[in-house]
């Protein structure tokens, strides 16, 4: 759509006060303020909204633009988007993208993703919705972008000269954490980043490195959504990658096998071994992706000065669980101590290697499909800024995650099995309360042990033999995941408590090293984790 269709769309044809700088601000402001009255409450109501300490003082424009379709009138739909920011008094303002609907009347099929009603020109009365859940709407974003008409805030790169599929039936998928996705015709997924931050955004550069080095075990990138300029210039506002047909992502999967482990009395080996096979081969292909990122981006020894900041990380992350989790307290000097092993095992000579890595690695973030495992959403640890989670980092951060979200599925299928609030009553209910647990350990233990043994196959090292870094990675994740749960789960928080008490444990079984070795540096709290742990 031309500049001269966007502001025709909103009534600013011929206004100077949209020419030249404040031409963006005030187009957006334009857009904007009909829809603040319906656009506010559902906002902090979402999934992906970030709320902060303090209330929110003001949802200010940034950027925005119309889509419609050529010569339409009346009361054909329109897509507006957004780039706004939400702002508060003592703290910092956050970017939000909002993919919006209007349409004079909403058909019944669109009502869930209902939003409320403008107020004011051009749209005075028309109803407001979640744009992502409209076929028609999401066919012209990808259309328009595709064919090079671009509008003020969005623009469309693709990785190959050959121009996208026409014609793919959009539809959105229903499960959703901090972004949106919309599939077309079980061929291209779109992810749209509902916080974009402006920069290089690390899932385009980690899936256009992999696609170009043509890596089969991660989606290959078809292109990105983002604003005009270059660099940080530039923000990435979403990914256009190949849909993966899968038969479910690893936490659907392991869930529902240690479910029937659990509940199965039979002692065959199918019930015994049970996902072991599927976690051999995922380890192998993470170790497979690990050397993939390791040819496309520069691999390091990480030097004194990395491995301290890394430490420091971890003691903020342990000091703000401490603050939000009593029970915590018990633990701290024993986990200081696992740290200090750490710290000192990597600065004494030992040494640790560095890569560009995954940075958020667990079961939900794998599909199996028809040809093996797949590794996806590279965008990194949630709760780390986004100019930091492409720094080399050790693959044994990435293993950690995954060997802890294996307990994680083990206690959810060990929860599915019990009503909430039910308490084990009679002897044979907690005989059979103790044998389901001993079976969920069994069962974590297993695929724990399988993983490892397929990423030392296909990789340049068994994490086992790191025991005191993996023992580290373990905990600090451990404690990140205490820290999400007593701030949102409180129900769950024994699940990493467990792992804590059992870490620290091991540690006290197999080393003497004195705690506090003063290599830290000063280290304030860190705020909660932004993604559900574990899955």
């Amino acid at each position: 759509m031309s500049t001269a269709a966007t502001a025709e769309a909103t009534g600013t044809v011929g206004c100077a006060c949209l020419a030249a700088a404040n031409g963006e601000a005030a187009q957006a402001d334009r857009l904007l303020r009909p829809l603040l009255p319906a656009l506010t409450p559902w906002l902090v109501g979402r999934r992906w909204f970030t709320h902060e300490h303090g209330c929110m003082t003001e949802l200010a424009p940034v950027t925005g633009s119309v889509l419609r379709q050529d010569g339409d009138e009346g009361d054909a739909a329109v897509l507006v988007h957004l780039l706004v920011e939400a702002r508060y008094p003592a703290a910092a303002a956050r970017r939000y993208q909002l993919l919006l609907g209007l349409r004079q009347t909403l058909p019944p099929v669109l009502g869930p993703a209902a939003v409320g009603a403008a107020l004011g020109d051009p749209w005075d009365g028309w109803q407001l919705y979640e744009a992502t859940a409209d076929p028609e709407l999401m066919s012209l974003l990808l259309d328009r972008t595709a064919a090079g008409e671009s509008t003020r805030s969005l623009l469309l790169s693709t990785t190959s000269a050959q121009p996208l599929p026409s014609g793919l039936a959009p539809r959105a998928l229903a499960v959703e954490q901090s972004n949106s996705t919309v599939v077309y015709g079980d061929r291209l997924l779109l992810k749209v980043f509902r916080q974009p931050e402006p920069g290089p955004h690390p899932e385009t550069e980690v899936l256009s490195a992999l696609t170009r080095l043509g890596s089969t075990r991660t989606p290959h990138l078809a292109g990105w959504l983002h604003t005009p300029g270059t660099g940080r210039g530039s923000t990435v506002l979403g990914i256009l990658e190949d849909f993966l047909p899968a038969d479910g992502d690893g936490w659907e999967l392991a869930v529902r096998q240690a479910v029937d482990c659990l509940s199965d009395d039979r002692r065959g080996a199918s019930v015994i071994e049970g996902f072991t096979h599927d976690s051999h081969t995922l380890g192998r292909a993470v170790a497979e992706v690990h050397r993939a990122l390791a040819d496309a981006f520069p691999t390091v020894r990480l030097k004194a000065q990395q491995i301290i900041d890394t430490v420091a990380d971890m003691d903020r992350r342990l000091a703000a669980a401490t603050a939000a989790v009593p029970a915590m307290e018990a633990y701290g000097s024993r986990i200081s101590a696992v740290y200090d092993d750490f710290a000192q095992a990597a600065l004494q000579g030992r040494g640790l290697d560095g890569q560009r890595v995954h940075g958020d690695l667990h079961l939900g973030q794998v599909l199996r499909g028809r040809d093996g495992w797949k590794v996806i959403d590279f965008e990194g640890e949630p709760a780390r800024p986004i100019g930091e989670r492409g720094l080399p980092q050790s693959p044994l951060r990435d293993v950690a995650g995954m060997l802890r979200s294996f307990d994680y599925a083990a206690q959810h299928a060990l929860f599915e099995l019990r009503s909430p609030g039910a308490e084990a009553k009679g002897a044979d209910a907690v005989a059979e309360r103790l044998r389901q647990e001993r079976r969920a350990r069994a069962w974590t233990v297993r695929n724990r042990r399988a993983f490892c043994d397929g990423y030392a196959e296909a990789g340049d090292t068994d994490p086992r033999v790191h025991p005191i870094a993996m023992r580290a990675f373990e905990t600090d994740k451990a404690v990140y995941e205490a820290l999400y749960e007593a701030a949102h789960r409180p129900a769950w928080l024994p699940v990493p408590m467990a792992a804590i008490r059992r870490t620290v444990g091991s540690r006290e079984a197999s080393t003497a090293v004195p705690a506090r070795g003063g290599h830290r540096s000063a280290g304030g709290t860190a705020g909660p984790a932004a993604e559900a742990p574990g899955r």
